[in-house]
């Protein structure tokens, strides 16, 4: 009952997840990220332990399509499952179980990927796709927040708004942000970003 995007910076190496729902605490179970290892985004019927475990596997030099496989095999409950990763390197891998709530689906594109389930339309993950690569030249940061804008105007959680987070690291720091409870949770990750932040990332 999210959308969320995964991606990477070919050029500072940095990682980063973004992601939002009508559900609450959405940051303390979806983003799951670590700088020169990977980020993963773990939702539907989510299982933090495909994000605490995965980045363990990637770490190990599992590809993101290795680590993935891994996790699912050993999940009686995978097909209630929608998980997306990025290694360091770019690569990727995407899983979106067919007892996930529609709509459902995942779109994969160069350094990224966007998923979502119980969404208005397929419009919202389309939606984000195209702001992801239409803000090329942009920072990791302000790429990931216009995708979840793009999401939320396309039509978001079928459900409605209640949370959203951000968290994005390299090599030398951390920005990792989270709203709850409030009617517009993208709109104040925004906020916080313009008031908190001034980042190259």
């Amino acid at each position: 009952m999210t959308f969320s995007i995964i991606a990477r910076c070919p050029k500072t190496l940095a990682l980063g997840v973004a992601t939002a729902s009508a559900s609450i605490a959405v940051g303390n179970r979806v983003p799951h990220v670590k700088a020169g290892v990977g980020a993963i985004a773990t939702q539907a019927k989510t299982n933090i332990k495909y994000g605490i475990e995965g980045l363990k596997l990637l770490e190990m030099g599992f590809s993101p399509k290795k680590t993935l496989e891994t996790l699912l095999e050993k999940d009686s409950e995978r097909e209630e499952r929608q998980v997306i990763i990025i290694d360091a390197q770019g690569r990727i891998a995407a899983f979106t179980g067919r007892k996930t709530l529609e709509y459902k689906g995942h779109i994969v594109g160069e350094n990224y990927a966007v998923a979502g389930n119980l969404l208005a339309s397929k419009r919202v993950i389309e939606a984000m796709a195209i702001a992801f690569e239409e803000s090329k030249g942009e920072t990791l940061v302000e790429r990931l927040l216009r995708a979840l804008e793009a999401g939320q105007k396309a039509g978001g959680d079928r459900r409605g708004r209640a949370s959203a987070a951000l968290k994005v690291c390299d090599d030398k720091r951390i920005i990792s942000l989270k709203v709850d409870f409030d009617p517009h949770p993208i709109k104040e990750l925004r906020k916080m970003i313009s008031k908190t932040y001034k980042t190259k990332m």
